[in-house]
């Protein structure tokens, strides 16, 4: 398409478009004719349409006030950096995740009167003498909890695995629950400037290690892990948790931080709830959550978050992207931002920052996805990306909600937001969907193919706008559901899939860039396995399903040889080496782990899977 031949379709007032049709027949057959009607109209138009790289989308949020708290452990975060920064396990997350013993007044003054040197650095000694004395350990106003509904070995648990080897490993998971089960301490809601935690009002399972609160995707990995445990109640409570946060914010945080109010996460609450409602057949469940979960399918579909775009045809479509409420720094990570930023001009700090946390309300922070050279953070560019499975959660999200007013006979909202998720579907067809590759494609905006005509703006579709690049992502889509049971084009996602030489013998790397970025190559992340295990599973394509239990049996297997060798389950795996760990990123490798125990758990209660005797590394694939 051209420029002039979609606007010129769409953006002639009625009253001039109906005139020139009545007076002329338009047929756009050369790009001579385009140019000359793309010249016509701008100056038909005037001052109605802006030039193009006016769109507004270079204008920043708003972020909500900092509180005083946050101000303050920030400050005191730059203090801990500057006397144990030479570290390396220093982790900034620590020092905003500090419980206070005193008033925040209190605490505040005796911190800015504690001796410093002419550098204003404090001495490591009188800051550890200080912390000692002025905060509570970092964790303690979450309290272990034994769910009620806990038992040691449930019934009916993973009747498919007849493994005895299996079984007893799955056990061990499954008690791993008790480790993770916390609830928020009775004092935190009385005290709200002594604690950044916020209180929830029932138990919940925590990742793990540094995540001692409750994370929004995370959530829906652990809530499968539970019901494959049976403990209904516990992931009822966290899904009402998640309800409540909907409730207060208009949207699920990022986690239940107060320095997380200014993002959201990848948006799996509607799926979290039809897993739930499946194996329980709670309608209770689903009248108290459908309004909130309309109000959440607000928060993504409205204001930065939706974005326009006009395709080839000239047809409109409206499609999603992560846009954090947020221009300085993480507080839970202001010093690495802060690096981050060092060698970036002053100007344009803020829109960097503001696409650190919009990389971080992704889940994927951080990788090349979001970089313009994909090695350098200082590059980042997220809030100009419309993400492939973003827009997939939130597809899934519209035929959720549609799925649950359908079982509460709320016809309106059934037609409605059947409706949404076939427009988005069509949005997704039109515009990431890539026939020839046989896969999903991030979309990059470029400010220089859009228009801002009434005050909204408006994408021109741009061929080279499709973000080619090797991602696990771009086949999440499968597992949202975009492609119905028997589409021809799921074929041609399992021979992309096939291609793409993502698939190592521990699990499928997250991308083939070796940037040192968590969420690149090596890594495998248990999420995306799972996804597209069930993704290419649950599509009925033959060929699709035998590589998704390919896929699983070499996931099981790295994850059990692992455990088996640290004792532990992890955040994340070496997709290239059998019971090999991940690593890189922003802080160390952490243990738990809750959602790789829910993809675990998932898989052996959902597949039949038979490992050889013994389950051992029989390879190993050495990297180039």
């Amino acid at each position: 398409m051209t420029p002039a031949k979609t606007i010129c379709a769409i953006h002639f007032p009625v009253s001039y478009r109906a005139h020139t049709m009545r007076t002329r027949s338009w047929k756009f057959q050369s790009l001579h004719m385009n140019l000359i009607l793309l010249m016509t109209m701008n100056s038909f138009l005037g001052s109605t349409m802006a030039d193009s790289n006016s769109c507004n989308d270079s204008s920043l949020p708003s972020p909500p006030p900092v509180s005083e708290l946050i101000v303050f452990l920030q400050k005191l975060q730059d203090a801990g950096f500057l006397s144990f920064g030479n570290n390396a396990s220093f982790d900034a997350k620590t020092y905003v995740d500090l419980p206070l013993r005193f008033s925040l007044q209190r605490t505040s003054s005796t911190f800015d009167n504690l001796p410093r040197s002419s550098d204003g650095s404090i001495s490591a000694e009188t800051l550890t003498k200080f912390i000692d004395e002025y905060f509570f350990e970092v964790g303690s106003d979450l309290v272990k909890h034994i769910p009620v509904d806990y038992e040691a070995e449930p019934a009916n648990f993973i009747p498919n695995v007849k493994d005895k080897r299996l079984r007893s490993w799955a056990l061990k998971l499954h008690a791993i629950w008790l480790e993770l089960a916390r609830k928020v301490a009775e004092n935190v809601e009385d005290e709200p400037d002594q604690h950044t935690l916020l209180p929830l009002p029932n138990p919940f399972v925590v990742p793990g290690s540094r995540f001692r609160e409750v994370y929004y995707w995370d959530s829906y990995w652990i809530i499968r892990g539970l019901l494959v445990s049976k403990m209904f109640q516990t992931a009822k409570g966290m899904i009402e948790n998640l309800l409540s946060l909907v409730k207060v914010y208009g949207f699920v945080l990022n986690g239940a931080r107060l320095y997380y109010e200014n993002r959201s996460q990848p948006p799996l609450l509607s799926a979290m709830v039809r897993e739930v409602y499946v194996a329980t057949n709670d309608t209770e469940l689903l009248q108290k959550a459908l309004p909130i979960l309309v109000e959440e399918h607000s928060y993504w579909t409205s204001g930065p978050k939706q974005v326009t775009i006009l395709d080839g045809s000239g047809h409109e479509h409206t499609l999603s992207r992560y846009y954090a409420n947020w221009k300085a720094p993480r507080p839970e990570s202001y010093i690495n931002d802060v690096q981050i930023a060092a060698g970036v001009s002053v100007n344009k700090q803020e829109a960097l920052y503001h696409d650190i946390a919009t990389a971080a309300e992704s889940g994927w922070d951080f990788g090349s996805r979001w970089l313009r050279d994909e090695e350098n953070l200082s590059t980042l560019f997220t809030s100009w990306i419309l993400p492939a499975d973003l827009n997939a959660y939130v597809f899934q999200m519209e035929s959720n909600i549609a799925y649950f007013a359908k079982v509460l006979g709320v016809k309106s909202a059934v037609r409605k937001f059947g409706r949404a998720a076939k427009a988005r579907q069509i949005a997704m067809d039109s515009i990431m969907w890539n026939d020839d590759m046989g896969q999903w494609f991030d979309y990059v905006l470029d400010s220089y193919h859009c228009k801002v005509y009434l005050n909204k703006t408006i994408y021109l579709w741009n061929e080279r706008g499709q973000r080619i690049i090797t991602s696990i992502s771009n086949f999440v889509p499968l597992w949202g559901g975009i492609l119905k049971p028997g589409d021809a084009r799921t074929e041609k996602v399992v021979n992309a899939l096939i291609k793409s030489r993502l698939l190592f013998p521990a699990g499928l790397a997250t991308s083939l860039q070796e940037t040192g970025q968590q969420w690149d190559f090596p890594n495998a992340w248990p999420p995306l396995q799972h996804m597209v295990i069930e993704g290419l599973f649950l599509s009925g394509h033959s060929d699709g399903q035998r590589l998704a239990k390919k896929i699983a049996l070499e996931w099981i297997r790295t994850n059990f040889v692992a455990f088996n060798e640290s004792g532990y389950m992890l955040e994340k795996y070496d997709a290239t080496v059998c019971g090999g760990t991940g690593g890189g990123g922003e802080y160390e490798l952490q243990t738990g782990f809750g959602w790789t125990n829910g993809v675990v758990l998932s898989l052996l209660n959902d597949l039949e899977l038979t490992l050889e005797d013994p389950i051992v590394c029989s390879y190993l694939f050495l990297k180039d």
